[in-house]
């Protein structure tokens, strides 16, 4: 394959509004309950695929970021759906809290990670998985002992994300399966650059989403998709406590056994914020051409970007983007858990 003859679509700042789009539909539920018993009752929506030894892939994040999932929710979910699950997670590619197993231990030890088992599955190595109908890759490079997971929850804090625009389940398994030497470089960096940060706009996207692919077809069918719009920050949590401020409102949990139709659902929902409250998302993911993510998932038939939306707080009603944000003010409130672990252990 001749890398240099290879070019990236250049519809990666356009968005597609629903009633513009075709194909067949998904599955999307949807709840506004931020909370342990939101979270939970939401995954009993999608558990049925998941059985065997299970891997729960989240965003750890860099030392005292403040806007990673709340420990709490992941605590009770593992504790009462999952107790023999194990988070997995990879080593960084850039120099931070997360570049070497050994920092990396600390910082989950930091932030809380500790009531249940972490795979950092590159400490020992990596391993490959088959790319099917790649452009860019036949195989990616990812943590050696990922596949000796049965199943894989895919629980994202949904969020900006400096290069992507976006970060929700593509980027949370694109990145965050891919190893830290090898994958991370291949997805990020042209060969022989001395840039590491050399690949962005829609060929970012595409090589992240074939990332994604690999480890999507893997674990197919038994594999779901948790999207929680909470802290909203237009920086991933790979920038720890220098992120961005959130200025996002919260919205609550969507999830789906499709990830095209569970990132689709996010993004529309904050296209769809009333009184412009979407609008610093909107600005960060469209300059960054993230919506490419989306089209190359769809091209790559990795799920619909057409989906029903249950609304699990009132009766499973069939819902609208719009029906579901048409409540929620234009400006981000803090909520109880928006107090960090780290800095008040006692």
């Amino acid at each position: 394959m001749n890398i240099k003859n290879l070019a990236a679509g250049l519809d990666g700042s356009k968005y597609v509004p629903y009633d513009e789009r075709t194909g067949d539909s998904s599955v999307v539920f949807f709840t506004r309950d931020l909370s342990e018993e939101g979270l939970r009752k939401i995954y009993d929506r999608v558990a049925s695929v998941i059985e065997g030894k299970v891997a729960v892939k989240l965003h750890t994040g860099e030392a005292e970021g403040p806007n990673i999932l709340p420990r709490p929710w992941v605590k009770e979910l593992i504790d009462t759906r999952l107790p023999e699950a194990t988070i997995v997670e990879t080593n960084t590619y850039y120099e931070g809290s997360r570049y070497t197993t050994e920092a990396h231990r600390k910082t989950l030890e930091i932030n809380g990670w500790t009531f249940c088992p972490v795979d950092i599955t590159d400490a020992e190595g990596v391993t490959t998985l088959p790319v099917k109908g790649g452009k860019w890759f036949k195989e990616m490079h990812v943590g050696k002992t990922l596949p000796t997971y049965d199943s894989i929850v895919v629980l994202t804090h949904f969020k900006g994300h400096t290069m992507g625009g976006f970060g929700g389940s593509n980027k949370n398994i694109g990145i965050g399966c891919a190893d830290g030497r090898i994958g991370k470089k291949e997805i990020h960096t042209v060969a022989g650059s001395d840039d590491m940060w050399s690949i962005a706009e829609e060929e970012l996207m595409e090589r992240m989403a074939e990332s994604t692919k690999a480890t999507v077809d893997f674990f197919a069918p038994h594999i779901c998709f948790i999207n929680t719009m909470r802290n909203i920050s237009v920086s991933c949590d790979c920038e720890g406590p220098e992120a961005e401020p959130v200025v996002t409102p919260d919205i609550g949990i969507v999830a789906s056994l499709d990830i095209l139709a569970a990132d689709n659902a996010c993004i529309d929902l904050i296209y769809a914020l009333p009184e412009g409250g979407g609008k610093a998302m909107i600005e960060r993911v469209e300059t960054r051409h993230g919506l490419r993510q989306l089209s190359y998932m769809k091209e790559l038939g990795m799920g619909n970007d057409r989906y029903t939306l249950i609304d699990i707080d009132n009766g499973d009603a069939v819902i609208t983007a719009a029906e579901a944000v048409k409540d929620i003010a234009p400006v981000w409130v803090p909520d109880r858990y928006n107090t960090f672990w780290g800095r008040n252990r006692h």
